[in-house]
């Protein structure tokens, strides 16, 4: 049995154990949140490194990806860097090919028409992919990234305004702890709405969970949520929100979809081949292998 664990800067209280088959393998998933602690998230990944076949991080990216660049956090690599055998990955490369194929798939295997509609994605820079995805699906896109990660109300509508603020702000925030723009530990359970007008302007909310979740208002009636980590909890507030469908980018695992960082560990784990030389390519194969689709949901009819 192959294991995969995702060391996460988030809630314990969120924690989740499974096992899953992918490729013929069978799998045991555990996700850990330490609470925000990143010397527990680094003596956590020193314990693991080299007794799992991949470990994932949450509650924080490693790079993030806009206008063809790649930016690294600083603190997140400090972290990345306690394991030295094991391959660790955050999800970025992931989410930059599944979360593009996961819109292209639900127009053309299920039907959703992305044309003309509003869409918020919450933090574009964070889903680059799905963003790009959106806009060529025919979308009308306010990207959040001002509005949620640094409360600033100027809404970006265009990947090239997109580029520019990337350009701008990612080589000082990379530099910054990460909890100043990103919920972390406790801060994940907290409920601060914030720029409500451009949720309930869009038909479709996409990107990070944790910030739909802290900055949403109490109404989301007849709304698309498109995301990757949720809970059985996260379902039911949604649900009690109004919402109609909810996406999930990975699939469900033991009653709950797990982070993008903890699939890519699978797809490492599967590979043939050291990390380092994993391509997108790749990634695309491995996909396909596994047959991986996105899970809908219908939450209120």
């Amino acid at each position: 049995m192959k294991k995969v664990v995702s060391v996460s800067l988030g809630s314990s209280k969120r924690n989740h154990q499974a096992t899953a088959e992918f490729g013929g393998q069978t799998f045991s998933i555990e996700r850990i949140g330490t609470d925000g602690d990143k010397a527990k998230a680094i003596a956590l990944i020193r314990e693991l490194d080299g007794k799992v076949d991949a470990i994932g991080m949450g509650g924080t990216d490693l790079y993030i990806f806009a206008g063809g660049k790649r930016y690294t956090f600083r603190e997140s690599a400090e972290i990345a860097a306690a394991a030295k055998l094991t391959p660790i990955v955050d999800g970025s490369g992931l989410k930059n090919t599944l979360e593009r194929r996961v819109i292209k798939t639900l127009v053309e295997k299920h039907g959703m028409n992305f044309n003309s509609k509003p869409v918020l994605v919450v933090c574009a820079v964070d889903r680059f992919g799905m963003a790009e995805a959106l806009v060529q699906a025919g979308c009308r896109t306010v990207f959040g990234d001002l509005l949620f990660g640094l409360g600033l109300p100027i809404p970006i509508r265009t990947l090239q305004g997109l580029a520019r603020l990337a350009r701008l702000v990612a080589p000082i925030i990379t530099k910054l702890p990460v909890s100043l723009f990103y919920p972390t530990g406790e801060s994940q359970q907290q409920h601060e709405p914030r720029f409500a007008k451009y949720f309930t302007e869009a038909d479709i909310v996409a990107g990070d969970f944790h910030y739909i979740r802290r900055y949403m208002p109490n109404k989301l009636s007849g709304k698309t949520i498109i995301t990757s980590t949720v809970t059985k909890d996260d379902e039911t507030l949604l649900k009690e929100r109004g919402v109609q469908t909810l996406v999930t980018t990975t699939p469900d695992l033991g009653g709950r979809s797990f982070g993008t960082n903890v699939l890519e560990g699978v797809l490492v784990a599967l590979a043939d081949k050291p990390q380092a030389e994993i391509t997108v390519n790749d990634y695309e194969q491995l996909l396909d292998d596994i047959g991986l689709e996105p899970r809908i949901k219908r939450l209120a009819q």
